[in-house]
């Protein structure tokens, strides 16, 4: 699968431009603040239906305009398929080959795609909570049965957090949401569980061959529900949940913990450790989603060569650049480091200068 085509209007500092791309490498090269970056979201959008950085529509149109369009062409598995994204006076349409979708929940899936970015550091330094949005987004992805359950449970938590601002003692309407949590979190905690399985060995292994060292890395999972049932911690946390007014314990936090040679890579990782870490998670995402759908992922780089030596860069380039991975969007804002990227590579690529929201390709 490849974006052959794209289209954008208005889309924050793009204010017109279409583009043709390769299927293999496409290198988008300037200055930081030019808009490299936004060319990627944009593609981004086409994929997700929102923004990597922004989840609030109308912030991404351009300054003193009212709408933005996104339109891309892409080839998958040799169909043609037309998206397009347009926001105008808050309201998004999305819509696949002409036809509006009514939830755009639907739309996930059908344009597999994995970006890796240096604000994937909030994975490492940031809360649970942001680990466990980058997981239920994968998973979304790619599980329907998850992503409804994710649904069903997080509206039955907000309805019970509501109660437990209302009530003193425990009673049946408790009991029910009590008894809703648990069927929803069963089925969250045994796909969360599974997948973690199922992708640690190849994570290590990718992990190995970008650091070439001997470091030791690891993602396990950490829930409630490993040790205990989740009826009886609902049923023992009652009374601190009035307190506090909201549900205290359950999956909503679940966290993943990320480990270098048995610590936290948070505490004793390098920069380059911990960028290292992120890129061989993002690649074995990239790698499930390719297992499960037979479609290599859109694979988006942005400026992730940063805080990298020159043997890291060289042995994620020789990785990516395997008959395993499809098309590519690379952004850098060294050309010297970019010219030695192209010297390595072994296929096609196409080469855009990026200067003030305008892209041009470099012949």
């Amino acid at each position: 699968m490849y974006l052959k085509q794209i289209s954008i209007n208005n889309f924050k500092n793009i204010e017109q431009t279409d583009l043709e791309f390769s299927q293999n490498m496409n290198c988008f090269l300037g200055n930081n603040g030019e808009g490299k970056t936004n060319l990627l979201d944009a593609v981004y959008y086409l994929s997700i239906t929102k923004s990597f950085f922004n989840n609030t529509d109308r912030q991404n149109i351009k300054h003193n305009e009212n709408y933005f369009i996104i339109q891309g062409h892409f080839v998958r598995k040799g169909n043609d398929e037309k998206i397009y994204c347009g926001v105008q006076n808050g309201e998004k349409i999305f819509k696949r080959n002409n036809r509006q979708y009514q939830r755009f929940a639907d739309h996930l899936g059908i344009i597999p795609l994995v970006m890796i970015s240096p604000t994937d550091i909030s994975l490492i330094n940031d809360t649970g909570d942001e680990r466990r949005r980058y997981f239920n987004s994968v998973m979304s992805q790619l599980d329907i049965v998850y992503l409804e359950n994710l649904v069903k449970y997080n509206r039955a938590l907000m309805q019970r957090n509501k109660l437990l601002k209302q009530i003193k003692e425990k009673n049946d309407i408790i009991a029910v949401f009590n008894e809703q949590l648990n069927e929803y979190a069963q089925i969250i905690y045994h796909k969360r569980k599974q997948f973690i399985e199922e992708i640690q060995n190849y994570f290590t292994q990718v992990y190995a061959q970008v650091s070439n060292g001997g470091e030791q890395v690891s993602i396990t999972y950490k829930s409630d529900l490993n040790e205990h049932n989740f009826i009886d911690l609902l049923e023992n946390s009652f009374e601190k949940d009035c307190i506090m007014q909201h549900t205290t314990t359950g999956i909503h936090r679940d966290d993943i913990i990320m480990q270098m040679n048995g610590y936290p890579i948070k505490k004793i990782g390098s920069q380059g450790q911990q960028k290292t870490f992120l890129i061989a998670l993002k690649l074995t995402q990239f790698n499930f989603f390719k297992q499960q759908t037979g479609i290599a992922p859109i694979l988006l780089l942005d400026d992730i060569f940063d805080k990298l030596d020159l043997q890291r860069v060289q042995h994620l380039i020789s990785l990516v650049d395997g008959n395993g991975f499809g098309q590519i969007f690379m952004t850098d804002s060294n050309k010297t480091r970019m010219d030695k990227i192209l010297g390595q590579h072994k296929k096609s690529f196409s080469l855009f200068n990026v200067e003030k929201g305008k892209i041009t390709k470099i012949t």
